[in-house]
């Protein structure tokens, strides 16, 4: 399948690699890191190099050398652990929050299943850690996805962007199955609606044509547009078409 030029998924939407960058507000978001995972799956006797923090910053650095962002969002699941911080978390969590923070005038956190306990790092380097984030002028709200928004939320709002879903595509020829992350679009109570692929390196998530969906938001699945991330960005079509 030859991909196409156009990177964007929506009007003033462009998907980079696994990243979501509005070009109007210079806001570069991501989600679903969860830093941390490799010492978790550890300490339940599964042996995981780990790797996800080095292969986030080497994406995030390619990420960056084609875009200057004022403004990064981490749209949820910074870090991995529910109820502590483990000290991978601690060390890796550091070190990101130091990396883009150098690379944009700022930073904000929005809140995501697995940051229950996020506030002590974010803390040490003056990030804001919020329940949700909406860009003003632009009327989007960022908001994890675990949870559906309070109607109050979406008044004014044209486009909800969350995470949560860790959305992928599983493609086969009948023998050779190969699995992609993918972004989805689509809609929720009228409001256009953007997955983002979840920005671990560990586990490639959720098939969306087959497997349990996550996201209380994503009610009408088979009618939402993928877009498989690998080399470059594939628009494959709806999902009914794929199933």
């Amino acid at each position: 399948m030859e991909p196409k030029k156009n990177t964007k998924i929506a009007k003033n939407f462009e998907m980079i690699d696994l990243a979501l960058w509005l070009p109007k507000s210079k806001i570069l978001a991501i989600t679903d890191l969860q830093l941390g995972y490799e010492e978790h799956l550890n300490k339940q006797g599964v042996f995981m190099p780990r790797v996800n923090y080095d292969e986030i910053l080497k994406h995030l650095n390619e990420i960056l050398k084609k875009v200057k962002p004022e403004k990064i969002i981490i749209n949820g699941d910074l870090k991995h652990e529910f109820g502590n911080i483990s000290e991978q978390e601690w060390r890796e969590v550091l070190k990101l929050l130091a990396f883009i923070g150098g690379k944009c005038n700022e930073v904000i956190i929005v809140k995501g299943n697995h940051d229950t306990i996020v506030n002590p790092i974010a803390e040490l380097k003056k990030i804001k850690v919020v329940d949700f984030y909406v860009a003003e002028k632009e009327k989007i709200l960022f908001i994890h996805g675990h949870k559906e928004p309070a109607k109050e939320l979406l008044k004014g709002i044209k486009t909800i962007i969350i995470g949560h879903e860790h959305p992928a595509v599983v493609i086969t020829d009948g023998v050779k199955r190969e699995k992609y992350k993918c972004f989805l679009r689509g809609t929720y109570k009228k409001k256009e609606l953007i997955v983002l692929p979840s920005f671990n390196f560990v586990s490639m998530g959720t098939d969306v044509l087959h497997g349990k969906l996550l996201s209380p938001l994503l009610t009408n699945i088979e009618k939402f547009e993928v877009f498989a991330v690998e080399d470059k960005i594939y628009p494959m079509g709806k999902v009914k078409d794929l199933i």
